[in-house]
């Protein structure tokens, strides 16, 4: 009996019902945690909330991504292989960024040197490697072989050669090479790994690269592996063709003596066939496996318009002509909204939720799932919409999963914010945000009734923007300083030191004197972020190795931000990445001098990478 099961459903509730039951049969330990790969945070969000309400409760569960679990395998198999290879994305983009001055003298690289140039800007050179990198790192879970091929001298074009360069003198394997050396361990021996997991549930995921099942299947020999899988069809689609699809082949055979008629092109649903490429791939990839099967379709049963489609989906059939005539015209199942803008989409999204939750009173918001390819673009427009009901009544409570970190951290577009200044006409719209960030203000013993105090000081003292004159003259205005931010302290300072009612000046000052004497610590505060904001961020414009600039964007973190238990997790982020700046530079070899907007550059791909599912 294989360890490989494949619990198969056209419906989720179904699937997750019997991984609960799956589960029920305890491990070992209580110590030890349920793995349950997922596809995103929101899928693992809702198999939590319907494991506790089959179970009573759901505890010690982990809900990996499949490219975490595939590395976690490795390191248990493989000691020496980290999570800071030499191949992984966001050390292999250094490397090649090393390697591109050699690279572009040459000519077999002629494309690369148009993109970046003569003058070889080093961002521009920073965000094609990133790009190479992360591109050859998908090579290496979709592409194996032709990995492989390269090794071995088959092709010789700019990215089989730039490929061979980078594993020249490198001794560590990556992950393609691990995956061999992996299958044929497995295939001779059975060995003993005393820190895998005790069994890992697939759940809910729609797509996985032959890499991945290979390497699954392989240790479903030590452990159980369990697939939870969605298949909108019980009957077989794998030869199923689209209109489309069967155009193609037409073409293809108008000069040759066999016809499209004697191949027996099998259509099967349209909407299927069109738009179900992806599924039927995967499909036919999970049967190549030798596993145990068990199927758990359910017709529906309602009278609407999307129960016929699914049924047609379910059987594979084309609904006839006549069949159509008698579908029902006022249904509300299957809606298409057309809308000019992603503001409008949320907008129509909102209204026929209310209109749903006023036409089905036992529907709660926890009901509803909504998804989007990418969930990013519609973030502000939710919340605009979301978090402005024009009465109370109508507020609905909802959450957004599957944000990469740095949109979803307010602490990292603090910290983010505050690398923006170096090149920034310091705004004081620009500079009070940052201050209002409670991670900020907190550090510097503010209150949120001191910011707007704060507020009033720099708008009645005439702060806009601009340090000094300096700062004026470097954006090739005359040299004055009114405006600036020197000015406003130097008359909010001079009015609490030097009243005067306003109406005598001080070596050309005017005393700003709207200063309470209990105002003395909110001064004090105030200076001691502005003084320290200053100090620093014009300390950026000066380049610096990687090694250099870790200990000065840590610096930075420790001066401004004050975290707490709700922003434990997003300093640890900003804080590792700083940390691995220097070994970064260690593992890449990586030594020169950049820019402060190349290490933004790479937090900004770092904190992308962390997201990712492949």
């Amino acid at each position: 009996m294989p360890n490989l099961k494949l619990f198969v459903s056209n419906r989720l509730e179904i699937l997750v019902q019997k991984l609960a039951e799956e589960l029920q049969t305890p491990l070992s330990t209580p110590f030890k945690k349920e793995v349950i790969l997922v596809q995103s945070q929101g899928m693992a969000r809702w198999i939590s909330m319907e494991l506790a309400r089959y179970h009573g409760i759901c505890a010690n569960c982990r809900f990996p991504f499949p490219n975490t679990m595939i590395d976690e395998i490795f390191r248990n198999f493989f000691p020496d292989f980290s999570e800071d290879s030499p191949f992984q994305p966001k050390i292999m983009a250094w490397k090649i960024m090393k390697l591109l001055p050699t690279c572009l003298k040459q000519p077999d690289f002629e494309i690369l040197h148009a993109y970046v140039g003569n003058e070889r800007d080093s961002l521009k050179c920073y965000q094609i490697s990133e790009q190479i990198a992360y591109t050859f790192d998908q090579y290496l879970v979709f592409r194996p072989e032709m990995i492989l091929a390269w090794e071995k001298g088959e092709e010789n074009h700019w990215q089989a050669l730039l490929w061979r360069m980078l594993i020249r003198d490198e001794k560590t394997p990556h992950r393609t090479a691990l995956r061999e050396i992996f299958l044929k361990t497995i295939q001779t021996t059975t060995p003993e790994i005393n820190n895998l997991p005790e069994r890992i549930s697939v759940f809910g995921i729609s797509s996985l690269p032959s890499f991945h099942m290979e390497v699954f299947a392989a240790l479903s020999k030590i452990i159980p592996i369990t697939f939870f899988l969605m298949n909108p069809c019980q009957e077989y689609w794998g030869d199923i063709v689209s209109d489309k699809e069967a155009r193609k082949l037409e073409r293809k055979l108008e000069k040759k003596t066999v016809s499209a008629e004697t191949l027996y092109l099998e259509k099967g649903n349209s909407l299927l066939a069109s738009w179900g490429n992806l599924g039927k791939q995967f499909f036919e990839l999970v049967y190549n496996f030798d596993c145990e099967e068990h199927e758990y379709f359910e017709a529906p049963t309602r009278n609407d318009l999307l129960s016929f489609l699914q049924y047609d989906i379910l059987f594979l059939r084309e609904r006839l002509p006549a069949e159509k005539q008698n579908l029902p015209l006022a249904d509300t199942s299957l809606e298409i909204h057309s809308c000019h803008s992603p503001m409008r989409e949320v907008e129509v999204l909102y209204d026929n939720m209310l209109a749903m939750f006023e036409d089905i009173p036992e529907l709660l918001p926890k009901d509803i799932l909504v998804m989007a390819p990418n969930i990013e673009p519609y973030t502000s427009f939710i919340q605009a919409v979301f978090d402005n009901p024009e009465n109370e009544a109508q507020r609905i409570p909802y959450t957004i999963a599957d944000q990469s970190i740095k949109n979803e951290s307010s602490i990292i577009k603090t910290f983010l914010s505050i690398l923006d200044l170096e090149e920034s006409r310091f705004g004081a719209s620009q500079v009070m945000t940052i201050l209002e960030s409670p991670s900020v203000y907190r550090m510097f013993d503010l209150d949120e009734p001191d910011l707007d105090i704060i507020k009033r000081w720099v708008e009645q003292t005439g702060i806009r923007w601009g340090i000094d004159e300096t700062t004026r003259v470097k954006r090739g205005l005359p040299l004055f300083s009114e405006n600036t931010w020197r000015f406003g302290l130097d008359r909010l300072m001079l009015g609490y030191a030097l009243p005067a009612k306003e109406e005598k000046t001080f070596h050309s000052i005017l005393p700003y004197d709207q200063v309470e004497d209990s105002s003395v610590r909110i001064i004090a505060s105030f200076l001691s972020f502005i003084e320290k904001l200053f100090s620093l961020t014009t300390s950026l414009g000066q380049a610096r190795t990687l090694n250099d600039w870790s200990t000065v964007l840590r610096q930075i973190l420790d001066a401004f931000i004050l975290g707490d238990e709700k922003t434990e997790r997003e300093i640890l982020f900003v804080r590792t990445f700083i940390n691995n700046l220097a070994s970064i530079q260690e593992k890449s070899g990586f030594d020169e001098k950049i820019e402060l907007s190349i290490s933004i550059n790479a937090f900004a791909f770092c904190s992308l990478t962390f997201s990712f599912l492949f």
